[in-house]
C-alpha cells in the first residue's frame, strides 16, 4: 500500500479503504476545534467486515504460529517508524501530552514483541494405557475489539495482537471520541496481514451494540466502564459469544507510616494524575496512616502543584485536558457532590457562583487542574465511584485490619498498591487486597507477560500473559488411541 496520508480517514474492510455516505468528527479536547471527518458505519458496513473476517479466518487460522508472529513483529516495527504521525494524532484527538503520546506509540511495538515471546502449543497431559490425551488451543473465529478513548493505540494493539497471534481475525471499533489513530493503525496493518484479517470500523453509538449482537462475531474484547461492560455482557449472552471485559477501577493506595514522605507523595501524585486521571488503574483513593497524614497531604499537594497542565503540544506539560465534554461534565458533577456531601478540597478550590470548577483559563478546552480532597466520608460518591478524572480523595487510617477492610469495601477490584519499608507488613497487606493487580511501592506499571484483569465489577477474563492468549482460544482435549480396544 502507499504511504499513510494523515488528512483522510476511511474504514478498513477486507484489505480496502472504504468511505461512507455519512461522516462525523470528534473535537480536539485542548481547543474544542473539530478534527477531520471520519466514517459513520452502517449495519451493511459491519456485515461486509464480518463476511471478510470470516472468510479470512479460514486461511489465517491455519497459518503457522511463526508466520503470524513474524507478521505482527513487522507490523510493530512499522508503527514505530510512523511514531511522529501517530503521536500527533493522539495529542489532537485524545489530549495527552506529546511525550506520553510518543511513549504510547513506542509501547505498541514493545507489547507486540513481548506477547510474541509467548506461545501456545499442544500439550500432552496424559499418555498411558495406549491412549494419549492432548490439550489444544484452537482459535475461536472472528473477534470484535471495542477500544476506549484513554489509550486508543495501546489498547487496540493489545486486542489485535492477542487475536491475530492466536489465529483469529478481528474487527476493531474505536471510540467515537478517538477514531483517528485506530483507523490509521488498521490501514498500516494491511501491509502485513491478508485481506480481512484486520478490519476497523468508525461509527457512532449504534456500532457497538450491533457488534455485540452480531451472530457472525464469535468473541468480544471490550475495555470501558463497568456500566457499559454489563450491557456488553448482556448483549453477548444472547449469542453465547466469548467475552473479555476490562472495566473500571477504584484503586486504593495504602500508605504506611514508615515511608519517605516527599518521595512517595510525588510518586502517588504521578500515578493519580497521569493522563489527567483517565487510566483504569490510576490511583483513585489514598489511605494514609494518621500519624503522618498532615505531612503527607502537604507533600502530596506540593507535588501536584508542580504538574503542569496545558495543551499537549506545549513543552513541559504533564496533564492535558479531560478527553471530552461528557467526561468533563461528569468530573464537574463530582466536585458539586463533594461540596454537598462534605469533604475539603485542599487543592483546586476555585469555583464560580454555580459551584462549577472553572479549571484553567483554556478557552474551549476541557482542562481541569489536579484536585485533592480530604475528610470525605467513606460512603461519599468520591470514595465509592470512579471519576475518571483528576480528583484524588485522601483518607486516614489507624490499623491494618481497618484499612484492608476499607480498601476492599467496593464493587470494583482492578488495581491497588501498598507503600512502605516494612516489607513483611507491606506484603501481608498486599496479599489481602481484592484486586487483579496489586503493586508494592509503585502503581499502574504493567507488563504484557503478566495477566491483567479485574475482580468483582472490574471485569471478566484477562488480557496479556499466557492466560490472555488462552482467552482467544477454544480449549480442546484430544483423545487418541492408536488401535481399537474393547471396553467390555
Amino acid at each position: 500500500m502507499t504511504e499513510l496520508k494523515w488528512d483522510h480517514f476511511s474504514n478498513v474492510i477486507d484489505g480496502k479503504l472504504v468511505d461512507t455516505a455519512e461522516t462525523r468528527y470528534s473535537v480536539n479536547p485542548s481547543t474544542g476545534k473539530p478534527n477531520l471527518p471520519v466514517p459513520v458505519s452502517t449495519k451493511d458496513d459491519l456485515d461486509m467486515a464480518v463476511k471478510a473476517a470470516r472468510k479470512a479466518f479460514k486461511t489465517w487460522s491455519t497459518t503457522s504460529w511463526e508466520e503470524r508472529k513474524n507478521a505482527l513483529l513487522e507490523f510493530g516495527k512499522a508503527i514505530t517508524a510512523e511514531k511522529e504521525g501517530f503521536a500527533k494524532l493522539l495529542v489532537q484527538e485524545q489530549g495527552k501530552p506529546m511525550p506520553f503520546a510518543l511513549r504510547e506509540v513506542a509501547g505498541s511495538e514493545f507489547t507486540i514483541k513481548t506477547l510474541c515471546s509467548l506461545k501456545l502449543e499442544d500439550e500432552v497431559i496424559s499418555d498411558e494405557g495406549g491412549r494419549t490425551v492432548t490439550r489444544r488451543y484452537v482459535p475461536i473465529g472472528v473477534g470484535g475489539g471495542i477500544v476506549p478513548w484513554n489509550y486508543p493505540i495501546g489498547i487496540m494493539i493489545v486486542k489485535v495482537t492477542h487475536a491475530l497471534l492466536t489465529g483469529n481475525t478481528i474487527i476493531c471499533k474505536p471510540s467515537p471520541f478517538t477514531p483517528y489513530a485506530n483507523l490509521k493503525i488498521a490501514e498500516l496493518g494491511q501491509r502485513f496481514f491478508p485481506p480481512g484479517v484486520l478490519n476497523c470500523l468508525s461509527g457512532d453509538d449504534n456500532l457497538g451494540p450491533w457488534m455485540t449482537s452480531h451472530p457472525g462475531i464469535d468473541k468480544i474484547s471490550f475495555t470501558g466502564s463497568s456500566a457499559t461492560g454489563r450491557k456488553v455482557m448482556e448483549s453477548c449472552s444472547r449469542t453465547l459469544k466469548r467475552v473479555t471485559l476490562e472495566l473500571g477501577g477504584k484503586d486504593p493506595a495504602i500508605i504506611l507510616p514508615d515511608i519517605d514522605i516527599p518521595l512517595v507523595a510525588s510518586q502517588v501524585a504521578l500515578y493519580a494524575f497521569m493522563n489527567s486521571g483517565q487510566i483504569c488503574v490510576a490511583t483513585k483513593r489514598v489511605y494514609v496512616h494518621s500519624s503522618i497524614a498532615k505531612e503527607f497531604i502537604a507533600a502530596l499537594v506540593e507535588a501536584a502543584k508542580r504538574l503542569k497542565v496545558g495543551d499537549g503540544m506545549e513543552e513541559g506539560v504533564f496533564m492535558g485536558p479531560v478527553n471530552n465534554s461528557m467526561q468533563y461534565e461528569k468530573v464537574l458533577s463530582f466536585v458539586e457532590d463533594i461540596r454537598r456531601e462534605g469533604g475539603e478540597i485542599v487543592l483546586g478550590n476555585e469555583q464560580d457562583t454555580k459551584l462549577r470548577y472553572k479549571g484553567k483559563d483554556s478557552g474551549n478546552g476541557y482542562f481541569i487542574d489536579p484536585m485533592i480532597v480530604v475528610s470525605a466520608a467513606d460512603d461519599s460518591r468520591i470514595m465509592k465511584e470512579e471519576p475518571f478524572g483528576p480528583i484524588l480523595p485522601v483518607a486516614t487510617w489507624e490499623n491494618d485490619e481497618e484499612v484492608i477492610a476499607r480498601a476492599n469495601d467496593t464493587d470494583l477490584g482492578l488495581g491497588a498498591s501498598v507503600w512502605g519499608k516494612d516489607m513483611e507488613r507491606v506484603e501481608k497487606i498486599a496479599r489481602r487486597l481484592e484486586a487483579g493487580s496489586v503493586w508494592v511501592n509503585e502503581h499502574v506499571l504493567t507488563t504484557p507477560v503478566a495477566p491483567f484483569g479485574g475482580w468483582k465489577g472490574s471485569g471478566v477474563g484477562v488480557e496479556n500473559g499466557r492466560e490472555g492468549l488462552v482467552g482467544w482460544c477454544n480449549v480442546q482435549s484430544l483423545y487418541i488411541r492408536k488401535e481399537v480396544k474393547s471396553v467390555l
